[in-house]
Parts: C-alpha cells; structure tokens; sequence
C-alpha cells in the first residue's frame, strides 16, 4: 500500500526558531565535506522528514524542496527589528548602545566571539529586555541587572536573531573603536577585552565575508 506524506517546507528564516538552527549547524559540522549526509540533515532538521522517507522522494520533488530551501538559506543580511514579541510580551533592543551598562558589554564579551552558536541566546537576553515605557518608536527598557535568561529565545524565528547578528555586523568597525576610547581611563578594565573584540571581528569577517 502506497504512503502519502505531508512535507511542510519553509520558505524564510521566520519558519526557523534558534533551536532548530543550532542543532542543524551542530550537526552539519559533524557532517562537513559530505553533501549526501547535509542535505539529508537540512530535509530532516527543516522539514522534519526523516531520511528513510527522504530516499523515497521522486527527483522533481526533491529537486524542487532542496532549490526552496538553499533559496532561502543564502540571505541572512535580514533588516534588525528593535521590538520583539515573547509570550505576548514586548522586548526592545539595548536604546542607546553608547550607553550600554557596563555589566552588560563585559557579559557579552566574555562569550569571546559574537556570532551565532550555542551562546547566542544568552546574548540576546542581555540585549533585548523587556520594555517598561513605550511612546510610538520610542522606548525604554529594564536596567541590566544580571540576570541572563537564554531559554526563552529559542523559541524566536531566525529573522530576528540574524537581523540582530547583521545588525552588529555592520557596526563592526566602529563599535569596538567606540568602546575601547570610552572605557580607555576606566580602573578595572578587564585585560582580554580589546583581544575580545579583535577576535569577535576576525570571526565574523571569516564567517560573512
């Protein structure tokens, strides 16, 4: 008796949440070098369908969810969204980056790179907190007081966390620049914060370039 299945394909990165794009990128990396195994990962992880019925597929069809997906997957330079949803719940990005708490620059920087891996999310907890006032665009946000709450994003579309990522990205140059001189005569500074930035830039210059 033959089988019918249903496939649902994505076709933009809203339809992927982080968690389902680290366990891909974690399992493409083990696989690396070997095309058959990647894309039966990207079929089983972005469409949930199991290899067994992957081999099953007709040519045309397989030809034409692989092309949807490789489609989708090259444009990543997606716009920044300042206001987000979680749980009904508004989350605004850091307002005034100039004036990003001090906890707050030396919590992200200790992650060494910025780029999205399995500590992405814990970056976004520190750079999106809930808002307290709104007017139109304008907003204000919870002070940073610590405490990191990576699990609740997730659950987020990787529209939101790329066009975060990008955002920072074309920052790049002068962001590090800017905090260096501005923390330049503050006591305390931490040794590896300028060796932190170096190797955030050369990571995402290698990743994106």
């Amino acid at each position: 008796m033959k089988q019918t299945i249903q496939i649902t394909v994505p076709t933009d990165w809203s339809a992927i949440t982080l968690e389902k794009y680290l366990k891909l990128h974690n399992d493409l990396k083990s696989y690396e070098g070997i095309d058959a195994a990647q894309t039966a990962l990207l079929f089983y992880h972005l469409c949930d369908l199991p290899n067994d019925y992957l081999m099953g597929l007709d040519v045309d069809t397989f030809t034409k969810i692989k092309g949807d997906l490789e489609g989708f997957m090259q444009r990543t330079d997606l716009p920044m969204q300042k206001i987000i949803k979680i749980d009904g719940k508004e989350y605004g990005l850091e307002p005034n980056l100039s004036k990003i708490a001090y906890g707050a620059y030396l919590d992200i920087a200790k992650y060494e790179t910025f780029q999205i891996d399995n500590n992405w999310a814990k970056v976004m907890s520190i750079l999106y907190r809930p808002i307290t006032k709104r007017v139109g665009d304008l907003y204000e946000i919870e002070k940073y007081n610590g405490n990191i709450d990576g699990d609740k994003f997730l659950g987020l579309g990787m529209d939101i966390h790329f066009g975060a990522l990008f955002f920072f990205v074309h920052l790049l140059e002068e962001l590090p620049s800017f905090i260096l001189k501005s923390l330049k005569d503050t006591p305390g500074i931490p040794p590896n914060i300028k060796s932190t930035l170096e190797k955030s830039g050369e990571a995402i210059a290698q990743l994106y370039s």
